[in-house]
Protein backbone atom coordinates (compact mmCIF):
# COMPACT_ATOMS: atom_id res chain seq x y z
CA UNK A 1 0.00 0.00 0.00
CA UNK A 2 1.25 3.40 -1.21
CA UNK A 3 -0.09 6.74 0.59
CA UNK A 4 -0.81 9.34 -1.81
CA UNK A 5 0.06 12.40 -2.21
CA UNK A 6 -2.88 14.92 -2.32
CA UNK A 7 -2.29 15.80 -5.81
CA UNK A 8 -2.43 12.17 -6.74
CA UNK A 9 -6.63 12.04 -5.67
CA UNK A 10 -7.32 12.75 -9.15
CA UNK A 11 -6.44 9.46 -10.34
CA UNK A 12 -9.17 7.67 -7.74
CA UNK A 13 -11.98 10.06 -9.03
CA UNK A 14 -13.07 8.19 -12.09
CA UNK A 15 -12.95 4.50 -10.76
CA UNK A 16 -14.50 5.99 -7.42
CA UNK A 17 -17.35 7.40 -9.27
CA UNK A 18 -18.41 3.88 -11.20
CA UNK A 19 -19.39 2.27 -7.63
CA UNK A 20 -22.64 1.36 -7.44
CA UNK A 21 -23.03 1.68 -3.40
CA UNK A 22 -22.91 4.96 -1.49
CA UNK A 23 -19.21 6.03 -1.32
CA UNK A 24 -20.22 9.76 -0.23
CA UNK A 25 -17.66 9.23 2.80
CA UNK A 26 -14.82 8.16 0.76
CA UNK A 27 -16.10 11.44 -1.93
CA UNK A 28 -15.90 14.12 1.16
CA UNK A 29 -12.06 12.83 1.54
CA UNK A 30 -11.09 12.48 -2.45
CA UNK A 31 -13.06 15.77 -3.44
CA UNK A 32 -11.33 17.70 -0.04
CA UNK A 33 -14.16 18.48 2.05
CA UNK A 34 -12.10 16.58 5.17
CA UNK A 35 -8.35 15.45 5.44
CA UNK A 36 -8.13 11.99 5.18
CA UNK A 37 -5.91 9.01 4.13
CA UNK A 38 -5.93 7.35 0.40
CA UNK A 39 -3.88 4.16 -0.80
CA UNK A 40 -2.99 2.52 -3.57
CA UNK A 41 -1.19 0.37 -5.31
CA UNK A 42 1.05 2.58 -7.59
CA UNK A 43 1.15 6.46 -7.48
CA UNK A 44 1.25 6.78 -11.17
CA UNK A 45 -0.89 3.99 -12.60
CA UNK A 46 -3.46 3.11 -9.75
CA UNK A 47 -5.52 -0.01 -10.05
CA UNK A 48 -6.89 -0.91 -5.93
CA UNK A 49 -7.91 2.17 -3.37
CA UNK A 50 -8.40 2.35 0.33
CA UNK A 51 -9.42 5.55 1.05
CA UNK A 52 -10.22 6.17 5.06
CA UNK A 53 -12.15 8.86 6.67
CA UNK A 54 -10.87 10.53 9.97
CA UNK A 55 -14.14 9.52 11.41
CA UNK A 56 -13.05 5.58 11.16
CA UNK A 57 -14.97 4.60 8.37
CA UNK A 58 -13.08 2.95 5.13
CA UNK A 59 -13.28 2.10 1.23
CA UNK A 60 -11.73 -0.85 -0.17
CA UNK A 61 -11.88 -0.89 -4.25
CA UNK A 62 -10.64 -2.19 -7.00
CA UNK A 63 -8.15 -4.73 -8.37
CA UNK A 64 -7.81 -7.68 -6.36
CA UNK A 65 -4.93 -9.52 -7.58
CA UNK A 66 -1.75 -6.93 -6.45
CA UNK A 67 -0.12 -9.33 -4.35
CA UNK A 68 2.00 -6.38 -3.33
CA UNK A 69 -0.54 -4.53 -2.28
CA UNK A 70 -2.41 -7.25 -0.68
CA UNK A 71 0.83 -8.22 1.56
CA UNK A 72 1.01 -4.72 2.94
CA UNK A 73 -2.85 -4.27 3.23
CA UNK A 74 -3.32 -7.58 5.84
CA UNK A 75 -0.63 -5.62 7.82
CA UNK A 76 -2.84 -2.75 7.91
CA UNK A 77 -5.41 -4.48 8.41
CA UNK A 78 -4.97 -6.51 11.66
CA UNK A 79 -2.69 -3.10 12.36
CA UNK A 80 0.57 -5.46 12.98
CA UNK A 81 2.39 -1.93 12.98
CA UNK A 82 0.36 0.31 14.99
CA UNK A 83 -0.69 2.26 12.05
CA UNK A 84 -4.22 2.67 13.05
CA UNK A 85 -4.87 4.43 16.78
CA UNK A 86 -8.39 3.41 16.99
CA UNK A 87 -11.56 0.86 15.59
CA UNK A 88 -12.18 1.54 11.95
CA UNK A 89 -14.98 0.25 9.61
CA UNK A 90 -14.30 -0.98 6.37
CA UNK A 91 -16.62 -1.41 3.54
CA UNK A 92 -15.69 -3.27 0.31
CA UNK A 93 -16.70 -3.40 -3.33
CA UNK A 94 -17.28 -5.89 -5.24
CA UNK A 95 -18.62 -8.39 -2.29
CA UNK A 96 -16.51 -10.37 -4.40
CA UNK A 97 -13.58 -9.03 -1.80
CA UNK A 98 -15.09 -10.81 1.05
CA UNK A 99 -13.28 -14.26 -0.08
CA UNK A 100 -10.46 -11.90 -1.29
CA UNK A 101 -10.24 -10.79 2.23
CA UNK A 102 -10.26 -14.41 4.11
CA UNK A 103 -7.08 -15.45 1.47
CA UNK A 104 -5.17 -11.85 2.68
CA UNK A 105 -6.30 -12.74 6.39
CA UNK A 106 -5.25 -16.44 6.37
CA UNK A 107 -4.96 -17.38 10.14
CA UNK A 108 -5.60 -13.35 11.12
CA UNK A 109 -9.44 -13.77 10.33
CA UNK A 110 -10.60 -13.65 13.54
CA UNK A 111 -8.63 -10.62 14.24
CA UNK A 112 -11.54 -8.53 12.05
CA UNK A 113 -14.98 -8.91 12.38
CA UNK A 114 -17.94 -9.03 9.79
CA UNK A 115 -21.13 -6.65 9.50
CA UNK A 116 -23.27 -5.53 7.04
CA UNK A 117 -23.95 -1.89 6.03
CA UNK A 118 -27.32 -1.39 4.60
CA UNK A 119 -28.04 1.59 2.31
CA UNK A 120 -31.34 3.48 1.60
CA UNK A 121 -33.14 4.59 -1.04
CA UNK A 122 -35.58 7.98 -0.18
CA UNK A 123 -39.21 7.25 -1.04
CA UNK A 124 -40.87 10.70 -1.18
CA UNK A 125 -44.62 8.80 -1.46
CA UNK A 126 -43.42 6.89 1.34
CA UNK A 127 -42.11 10.06 3.76
CA UNK A 128 -45.31 11.48 2.96
CA UNK A 129 -47.37 9.04 4.21
CA UNK A 130 -45.65 7.74 6.99
CA UNK A 131 -45.36 11.70 8.78
CA UNK A 132 -47.68 13.36 9.73
CA UNK A 133 -47.38 16.36 11.52
CA UNK A 134 -44.43 15.86 14.06
CA UNK A 135 -43.35 19.11 15.41
CA UNK A 136 -44.81 19.29 19.16
CA UNK A 137 -44.84 22.82 20.14
CA UNK A 138 -43.65 22.62 23.77
CA UNK A 139 -40.57 21.80 21.81
CA UNK A 140 -38.22 23.98 19.65
CA UNK A 141 -36.14 22.61 16.65
CA UNK A 142 -34.10 25.04 15.73
CA UNK A 143 -30.53 25.31 12.90
CA UNK A 144 -27.67 23.71 14.58
CA UNK A 145 -25.60 26.40 15.71
CA UNK A 146 -21.97 27.04 16.46
CA UNK A 147 -22.11 26.92 20.13
CA UNK A 148 -24.13 23.39 19.24
CA UNK A 149 -21.34 22.17 17.03
CA UNK A 150 -18.51 22.90 20.03
CA UNK A 151 -20.80 21.47 22.72
CA UNK A 152 -22.76 18.49 21.76
CA UNK A 153 -21.10 15.08 22.59
CA UNK A 154 -22.26 11.99 20.92
CA UNK A 155 -20.80 8.98 18.54
CA UNK A 156 -22.74 10.64 15.97
CA UNK A 157 -22.20 14.56 16.08
CA UNK A 158 -20.96 17.17 13.70
CA UNK A 159 -18.21 17.79 14.85
CA UNK A 160 -16.12 13.92 13.74
CA UNK A 161 -17.41 15.09 9.64
CA UNK A 162 -16.31 18.49 9.52
CA UNK A 163 -13.38 20.37 9.82
CA UNK A 164 -14.70 22.49 12.52
CA UNK A 165 -17.49 24.76 13.80
CA UNK A 166 -17.12 27.60 10.39
CA UNK A 167 -16.65 24.95 7.91
CA UNK A 168 -20.00 23.35 9.10
CA UNK A 169 -21.40 26.19 9.21
CA UNK A 170 -20.15 27.18 5.65
CA UNK A 171 -21.05 24.22 3.77
CA UNK A 172 -23.19 22.35 6.00
CA UNK A 173 -26.40 22.28 7.71
CA UNK A 174 -28.54 20.42 10.92
CA UNK A 175 -31.21 20.82 13.20
CA UNK A 176 -31.35 20.55 17.08
CA UNK A 177 -34.29 19.92 19.21
CA UNK A 178 -34.27 21.85 22.29
CA UNK A 179 -35.63 19.61 25.27
CA UNK A 180 -35.65 21.88 29.18
CA UNK A 181 -33.35 24.32 28.11
CA UNK A 182 -30.75 21.74 26.55
CA UNK A 183 -29.96 19.66 22.76
CA UNK A 184 -31.54 16.71 23.02
CA UNK A 185 -31.26 15.78 19.41
CA UNK A 186 -29.51 16.67 16.67
CA UNK A 187 -29.83 15.59 12.62
CA UNK A 188 -27.12 16.73 10.60
CA UNK A 189 -25.47 16.74 7.26
CA UNK A 190 -22.68 14.10 7.64
CA UNK A 191 -21.39 14.52 3.82
CA UNK A 192 -23.04 16.61 0.93
CA UNK A 193 -21.90 16.17 -2.47
CA UNK A 194 -23.08 17.60 -5.47
CA UNK A 195 -26.52 17.17 -4.79
CA UNK A 196 -26.99 14.65 -2.06
CA UNK A 197 -27.03 14.71 1.38
CA UNK A 198 -25.96 11.98 4.15
CA UNK A 199 -27.99 12.30 7.01
CA UNK A 200 -26.37 11.92 10.58
CA UNK A 201 -28.39 11.81 13.82
CA UNK A 202 -27.60 11.67 17.58
CA UNK A 203 -29.77 12.18 20.48
CA UNK A 204 -29.07 12.27 23.90
CA UNK A 205 -29.32 8.86 25.91
CA UNK A 206 -32.16 10.38 28.24
CA UNK A 207 -34.21 11.74 25.36
CA UNK A 208 -34.24 7.95 23.13
CA UNK A 209 -37.87 6.94 22.82
CA UNK A 210 -39.26 10.16 22.61
CA UNK A 211 -39.72 10.73 19.07
CA UNK A 212 -37.03 13.52 18.96
CA UNK A 213 -34.68 11.91 16.30
CA UNK A 214 -38.00 11.93 14.09
CA UNK A 215 -38.57 15.41 14.53
CA UNK A 216 -35.31 16.56 13.19
CA UNK A 217 -34.66 14.15 11.00
CA UNK A 218 -37.88 15.59 9.51
CA UNK A 219 -36.64 19.23 9.65
CA UNK A 220 -33.43 18.00 7.52
CA UNK A 221 -35.49 16.15 4.98
CA UNK A 222 -37.47 19.05 4.45
CA UNK A 223 -34.63 21.26 3.96
CA UNK A 224 -33.47 18.83 1.30
CA UNK A 225 -36.70 18.70 -0.57
CA UNK A 226 -36.68 22.80 -0.55
CA UNK A 227 -33.27 23.14 -1.90
CA UNK A 228 -33.45 20.02 -4.22
CA UNK A 229 -31.27 17.61 -2.12
CA UNK A 230 -31.35 13.95 -2.44
CA UNK A 231 -31.67 12.95 1.41
CA UNK A 232 -29.19 9.99 1.83
CA UNK A 233 -28.96 7.28 4.84
CA UNK A 234 -26.79 4.41 5.48
CA UNK A 235 -26.15 2.53 8.68
CA UNK A 236 -24.84 -0.67 9.73
CA UNK A 237 -27.71 -3.50 10.02
CA UNK A 238 -27.10 -4.15 13.90
CA UNK A 239 -27.96 -1.12 14.16
CA UNK A 240 -31.57 -1.51 14.66
CA UNK A 241 -32.54 1.79 15.77
CA UNK A 242 -31.34 3.75 13.06
CA UNK A 243 -32.50 0.83 11.03
CA UNK A 244 -36.22 1.13 12.09
CA UNK A 245 -35.80 4.97 12.39
CA UNK A 246 -34.80 5.14 8.06
CA UNK A 247 -37.75 3.04 7.27
CA UNK A 248 -40.04 5.39 9.56
CA UNK A 249 -38.84 8.40 7.79
CA UNK A 250 -39.46 6.97 4.10
CA UNK A 251 -36.08 5.12 3.56
CA UNK A 252 -36.33 1.82 1.60
CA UNK A 253 -33.09 -0.71 2.36
CA UNK A 254 -31.47 -1.32 -1.17
CA UNK A 255 -28.01 -2.77 -0.85
CA UNK A 256 -26.23 -4.95 1.83
CA UNK A 257 -22.73 -4.71 1.89
CA UNK A 258 -19.87 -6.17 3.44
CA UNK A 259 -18.47 -4.29 6.38
CA UNK A 260 -15.81 -5.03 8.46
CA UNK A 261 -15.06 -3.87 12.21
CA UNK A 262 -10.97 -3.51 12.17
CA UNK A 263 -9.49 -3.56 16.22
CA UNK A 264 -6.96 -1.34 16.76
Amino acid sequence: MIKLEVNDYAKVIEPLEKLTINTLFAKSVIYGHVDGSVYADSDKEPKVFYIAHPYGMSLLFGNMKSEKFNETLCSYLINRDNVRIKDEWLQVFPTSWSRQLEMILGSHTNRVVRNTRVNFIFDFNKYKELNKPLNKPEYEILRTTKEIFRNFHGNVIPKYFWNDEDHFQESGIGYSLICDGEVASTAFSSFIINNQLEIGIETREKYRGKGFALCVCSALINYCLENSLVPIWACRLGNISSYQLAQRLGFVPSQFIPYYQLPV
